[in-house]
């Protein structure tokens, strides 16, 4: 059964997700487990986790020989016979969760190229070659949050695609993403759509803000002082989400929303990600229990999944301090804290290390596909 911080956090509106996918959990009865006993309600993937699935387990080998055997591949088309099997198999153990919660929930993610992110229609052309391949209802093709990216998104979603847009760090990047998913859905309703079949997330990254902002709190010149970095480290994350969390309750009471939702148009909820801290000297639970609320998504990683399940204290945070959160902005700034260059910073850098991640999966299966060459 699932504790009670997990049946607390869905009662005041927050899906939990998990941020991994393994063949291994999807064959021996883990995921379903945590599907049907742990209140997971969907999964996210990234080029990151698959390197780490199928470049660290002998298991996927026995697929590879198998593949390799009906005809010659490619390390990129043996890949993406790994990816979308594995997609598709953890889409259907969340068919029951996506049903019964009529779409909200039910997710599965795969994202596409990271190597894309700056070409927009190459990524509207690989989302869409994507959501044909793996033909399920309940799966979202991820998007990075580039300004490619937001043209992506609204195509997309103009063609009745489900939508995870990755790698948010700003709340400006996320205010052009719910514009363009606003826009998507005016589209989809215009040709005849029936928007109620259309879902998307748009993930927020969190801890990653802390790490860069606290790192510059410290290098600061002149050197700022104990009292003022006390206050600010381990807080700007925090404080940047519950920003963007306000843009979204002020943007699903505009009268361009409500006519949405009176079709059956979900609103595109926030998606916590990179919720477990990296910083040692913070608690556990810093992100995943300073950002409930409402119409979220929370996605953690299995450790920070398992110590939220068994000790995490619920409430509603993301709608206390407000204007705490805003003063935080205030003071990073008057402390030559430039947001808008660590966002930028970070988004190039989350770019970067999908891109290596996808590389070094590629050539993983590579190194196992040579081994099937004769």
């Amino acid at each position: 059964m699932t504790t009670n911080s997990l049946k607390q956090t869905a009662a005041i509106g927050q899906s939990i997700w998990l941020d991994y996918l393994h063949r291994r959990a999807l064959s021996n009865g883990e995921t379903a487990a945590l599907i049907n006993d742990g209140g997971v309600t969907g999964i996210t993937s990234n080029p990151s986790i698959f390197e780490k699935a199928i470049g660290g387990d002998e298991l996927y080998n026995v697929a590879i020989e198998r593949l390799m055997n009906e005809r010659p591949r490619s390390a990129m088309e043996l890949y993406e016979k790994l990816a979308t099997a594995d997609i598709q198999v953890a889409a259907d153990l969340l068919r029951s969760v996506y049903e019964r919660c009529h779409r909200r929930d039910g997710y599965v993610s795969l994202e596409v190229s990271p190597h894309l992110a700056h070409d927009g229609p190459a990524t509207i052309a690989e989302a869409k070659r994507l959501w044909r391949l793996i033909d399920r209802p309940n799966i979202m093709i991820k998007v990075p949050g580039t300004p490619a990216g937001v043209t992506a998104c609204e195509e997309l979603i103009a063609a009745g695609l489900n939508i995870n847009v990755t790698l948010l760090f700003s709340v400006q990047a996320y205010q052009a993403i719910a514009e363009a998913y606003r826009r998507g859905l005016s589209r989809y309703a215009a040709g005849g759509g029936d928007l109620s079949t259309v879902a998307s997330v748009a993930s927020f990254f969190v801890s990653r803000v802390d790490s860069a902002i606290d790192k510059l709190l410290k290098k600061s010149t002149p050197p700022l002082s104990t009292e003022l970095i006390s206050r600010l480290a381990g807080h700007g994350a925090i404080a940047n989400a519950k920003v963007a969390y306000a843009h979204f309750q002020e943007l699903i009471t505009r009268p361009e929303w409500r006519a949405l939702a009176a079709k059956g148009a979900q609103p595109q909820r926030l998606l916590w990600a990179s919720t477990s801290t990296k910083d040692p000297a913070y608690p556990e639970l810093l992100y995943a229990e300073g950002l409930i609320g409402p119409d979220t998504v929370d996605t953690m990683p299995p450790a920070t999944y398992q110590t939220f399940r068994q000790h995490g204290k619920v409430e509603s945070t993301l709608s206390q301090g407000l204007p705490e959160a805003k003063e935080t902005l205030t003071l990073l700034a008057s402390a030559g804290i430039s947001l808008a260059a660590v966002t930028d910073k970070l988004l190039e850098e989350g770019l970067v290390l999908f891109q290596d991640a996808f590389d070094k999966l590629l050539a993983s299966v590579e190194r196992r596909r040579s081994a099937f060459v004769q």
